[in-house]
């Protein structure tokens, strides 16, 4: 039993011991901690150039992109950009001055020196080129800006160069519709896009075709050189159904018939095609060539003047006076191809159907217009339409 007394007392004497000798160093770091003062940063803030969007001395920029300049201090304090011959580049600054960019479109073959200064006092300066061009590429776009066009218009937009990047053509062109409609694009040719919808467009529809195409690369060296945009609306359905059992011409808007008409077609020789046809260009009158569709005179061909000529299809095909031939129409075909009708019926027409209007044709010998030939869009189906042929340039 004294044995056991004194462990205990041994344990409880080590434990004072250790708890004082823990007490006497927290005491030494708290008074070395009190005898050294505290440190304090007495270094400056590094100051920063701006930030220009454009490396020093690069080759080959896109003039699609704009140039930025962002303040990385206390705001910007003057930004200059300018061409090789000294031509300020107009620009835009945002309020709180943090960043500046180009407001205007950036030319090709052009180099270009931009200047900036931070309000801390640091600048940066970088000068570069733009892209050389072997050749820049217009394109016009259809409907125009403000028409009213019929349920059957679509969308074209046609280059004066061949389009070997068909993609990158189709990513740069937004079609907005009010309301939504869904679409595809297909190329009738290679240097001609269309966009339509899968079914005739719906009257009243808001159309807007936005296409920034500006410095797309379209082939080797070639870019394209502008933008284009328009808004257009549907109008009330006018469709013609031209009928060779019968030889007539029945106009209806919106579902309803408006008139009918004697008419003779192509003859056996040269039978006028099935199908729907597009409304196109209108001429009070027009000379009729058939050499500029490969049809020369001494085999056949003619060069006739007509009055109240309405394009039905980029082949030649129109629905036009034709006095010559009132004695035939209603009974007979004897045309190359076009739709004659009395000269009354043909001002008539053209002063009733607007551009986007549709032509049926059925019941002739002819095969059926081919839906490359400009205005024959609706003869190619819808499954191959959407599937699209962009990969195929």
């Amino acid at each position: 039993m004294a044995l056991m007394r004194n462990a205990c007392i041994g344990v409880a004497f080590s434990i004072v011991l250790a708890a004082g000798t823990a007490c006497t160093i927290d005491k030494g770091v708290a008074e070395t901690a009190k005898s050294t003062p505290a440190t304090t940063s007495t270094q400056a803030p590094k100051l920063l150039a701006p930030q220009i969007s454009v490396k020093d001395g690069a080759t080959d920029v896109n003039p699609n992109q704009p140039v930025v300049v962002k303040s990385l201090g206390e705001g910007l304090s003057s930004v200059r950009m300018t061409n090789e011959e000294g031509k300020v580049i107009e620009s835009t600054l945002d309020t709180d001055n943090m960043r500046w960019t180009t407001a205007e479109q950036l030319g090709f073959n052009r180099t270009y020196t931009v200047e900036a200064k931070d309000k801390n006092g640091k600048t940066a300066t970088v000068t570069f080129s733009t892209v050389q061009t072997a050749a820049l590429s217009s394109n016009s776009l259809a409907p125009l800006d403000g028409a009213e066009v019929g349920v059957g218009q679509t969308i074209a937009l046609r280059f004066d160069t061949f389009v070997n990047n068909r993609k990158d053509v189709e990513k740069a062109i937004t079609v907005t519709t009010v309301p939504k409609v869904e679409g595809a694009f297909y190329w009738i040719s290679n240097q001609e896009v269309r966009w339509r919808p899968e079914n005739y467009w719906k009257p009243g529809t808001k159309v807007t075709v936005d296409a920034k195409l500006y410095g797309v690369k379209i082939g080797e060296g070639v870019y394209v050189g502008n933008d284009n945009k328009a808004s257009f609306t549907i109008g009330e359905k006018v469709e013609a159904i031209v009928d060779d059992n019968t030889k007539t011409m029945t106009v209806y808007k919106s579902g309803e018939q408006v008139k009918s008409m004697p008419v003779s077609l192509g003859s056996a020789q040269w039978p006028t095609p099935n199908g729907v046809y597009i409304i196109g260009d209108q001429y009070p009158s027009l000379v009729m060539d058939s050499t500029t569709y490969g049809l020369s005179l001494e085999n056949g061909g003619y060069k006739t003047p007509v009055q109240f000529a309405t394009q039905m299809s980029y082949s030649g095909i129109f629905v036009h006076a034709a006095p010559w031939s009132l004695w035939a129409q209603g009974s007979q075909n004897v045309s190359h191809g076009c739709v004659n009708v009395s000269t009354e019926n043909a001002q008539w027409f053209q002063n009733f159907v607007k551009r986007g209007d549709l032509v049926t044709v059925k019941n002739t010998i002819g095969q059926t217009l081919s839906g490359y030939d400009g205005l024959g869009d609706w003869n190619i189906d819808w499954e191959t339409w959407k599937k699209g042929n962009a990969d195929q340039a």
